[in-house]
């Protein structure tokens, strides 16, 4: 039996989690408890210029850790937040949102406090949470070491966002500590009747076929995955939300499927095909053309995290790691023929002076990529033209196109180089998305990393010039000086590259790769009006949406 101060057993629990860096913005109501986090040895504060920015920031460092923390203030803090942690919780990314929250005694006499509504009552930013996060928690003396516990727990087995509501009283409050928290995994569920039932569907199938998602990537399955397709023959097709959750090298991989725009040979086996496997993956708007699938999603299997649906069937309590892991004692053959992936081999852009178009600088990045690389991709252009990128089987990809909040990368490119300082880690973002949250560049500089930021200036916001407005006002932006910005933001030692043309970019590349040890900033002019094909096609089908 230990004393200690709340707030330090909950940075102590957080790191035995395997967090090693806390995102956030100091404020007065949790400013004591910072004082837990920077005499930790074991993790290391990052302070950023803003809570949206620390949110996505703890989103991209989730990604690739498994599990991340942030900490804001009390109101205006936590809901700077908000934006932030909606879109983790919608993409299944597990962070634990810290609020540093007044005392008790003020909350309990209705005192109209700053950061409050003026109306003496402190529940509503955490009713507000409640719709955004998987579970929620305030800490009391009596009740810390069972609801901290459980919260951690709660963000590691969903996958999603937590709430911790820390008032600064109880942080600084020192309790008696029996034993020191160990992740408890969730409990396999049993599923073997359900998987009787696919394994019978299965062998009357002609064409079986798997849809594979984000989930995977979630919980980092991909090697239960892959072990279950090679071992029953069933190829596999990837959402573009979820890009990454099965080896593109495998032989088993169709390829993209993104409903009537996919390339003909996946969209014909996926749309034709008498037995769906939905892995992991939601069928999304925008990762389907607008729903433009051809098959009847009723009668899809639905395998995914606590929703088991076969025929008119559906569970709700089987997580996904559990239920892959029956799947593997399945013993099923598929006997159909399937097109394989073709991997881009030949590359069909001229080296010269010419402008810069999307289909060369999409075409001359898949020959820059290296197999270790994560590849941070914005909801946008780069977004739309990254995703048909071939990846090998130990790259990372990152894009967020279910809650598609421009500027989500460049903080998220933040977290995801500071949880992986060996891999390089190169973003894709536009001028437009830049804006947004550019101060994050200023915490990448001081943090000392190294990412690659490719910012392509075609002078607005492309993606809603597609769906409507192409020269309407409200979709300009005012032109920056891209490339005085690392200075502007004390990075002296960033090398900054101008690009206009394929020659202009192969020499970047060139220079990127004999400096390896310095962040790169490059800016890449390009057409107002050019845009990737996959963009320019959905763009259509959000228009139509929208009708």
């Amino acid at each position: 039996m230990t004393k200690q101060r709340i707030g330090a057993y909950l940075i102590d629990t957080i790191y035995r989690a395997g967090v090693d860096k806390i995102f956030g913005v100091p404020g007065d109501f949790n400013l004591a408890f910072l004082d837990d986090i920077i005499a930790n040895p074991h993790v290391d504060w990052v302070g950023n210029t803003n809570e949206l920015n620390a949110s996505y920031a703890a989103d991209g460092y989730a990604r690739i850790n498994g599990l991340a923390a942030l900490v804001t203030t009390f109101g205006v803090g936590e809901l700077s937040a908000v934006n932030g942690i909606a879109g983790a919780y919608a993409e299944r990314v597990p962070v634990i949102a810290i609020t540093g929250a007044t005392t008790r005694q003020v909350e309990q006499a209705g005192k109209y406090v700053h950061h409050s509504l003026g109306e003496g009552k402190f529940d509503a930013y955490r009713q507000m949470f409640a719709h955004i996060t998987t579970a929620q928690g305030y800490i009391t003396p009596d009740n810390a070491t069972t609801e901290i516990p459980r919260l951690i727990d709660a963000a590691i087995n969903e996958r999603r966002p937590v709430h911790i509501h820390l008032p600064i009283d109880v942080a600084l409050t020192e309790i008696d500590i029996a034993e020191p928290y160990n992740p408890q995994p969730q409990k396999d569920v049993d599923a073997s009747h359900y998987i009787q039932q696919l394994a019978a569907k299965l062998a009357s199938a002609s064409q079986p076929v798997i849809i594979a998602g984000h989930e995977i990537n979630s919980f980092h399955l991909h090697k239960e995955l892959e072990a279950f397709v090679d071992a029953t023959n069933i190829p596999v097709a990837q959402l573009s939300l979820g890009k990454g959750a099965f080896n593109e090298e495998n032989s088993h991989y169709l390829g993209i499927y993104d409903g009537k725009i996919a390339d003909d040979n996946v969209r014909q086996y996926v749309d034709n095909s008498d037995l769906i496997l939905n892995i992991g993956a939601k069928l999304t708007d925008s990762a389907t053309a607008g729903f433009s699938y051809q098959f009847d999603i009723n009668d899809v299997i639905m395998l995914n995290h606590k929703y088991l649906k076969i025929n008119d069937v559906t569970i709700e309590d089987v997580p996904l790691p559990s239920l892959l892991r029956q799947l593997s004692a399945m013993t099923y053959h598929n006997q159909a023929s399937f097109p394989s992936y073709q991997r881009p081999e030949k590359h069909h852009h001229t080296v010269n002076s010419e402008p810069l178009t999307q289909q060369c600088y999409f075409d001359m990045m898949q020959t820059f990529l290296k197999p270790h690389d994560i590849i941070i991709a914005e909801q946008g252009t780069s977004f739309f033209g990254a995703y048909d990128l071939a990846l090998s089987q130990q790259n990372t990809f990152i894009g967020q196109p279910l809650w598609g909040s421009i500027g989500y990368t460049l903080p998220a490119t933040l977290g995801s180089q500071l949880a992986d300082q060996q891999r390089r880690n190169i973003l894709l973002i536009g001028d437009g998305s830049l804006q947004l949250t550019v101060q994050s560049l200023s915490t990448m500089i001081k943090q000392r990393i190294n990412p690659i930021i490719f910012v392509i200036n075609n002078d607005g916001y492309t993606v809603e010039r597609l769906i409507h407005g192409m020269y309407a006002s409200y979709n300009d932006i005012h032109m920056w000086d891209y490339k005085a910005l690392p200075a502007v933001f004390g990075g002296k030692d960033v090398q900054v590259h101008d690009v206009a043309s394929s020659k202009d970019l192969q020499e970047t590349f060139n220079r990127i790769n004999t400096h390896p040890d310095v962040m790169h900033f490059v800016e890449v002019t390009m057409a107002v009006e050019d845009a990737p094909q996959k963009l320019i096609d959905i763009a259509k089908a959000f228009s139509e949406q929208n009708k």
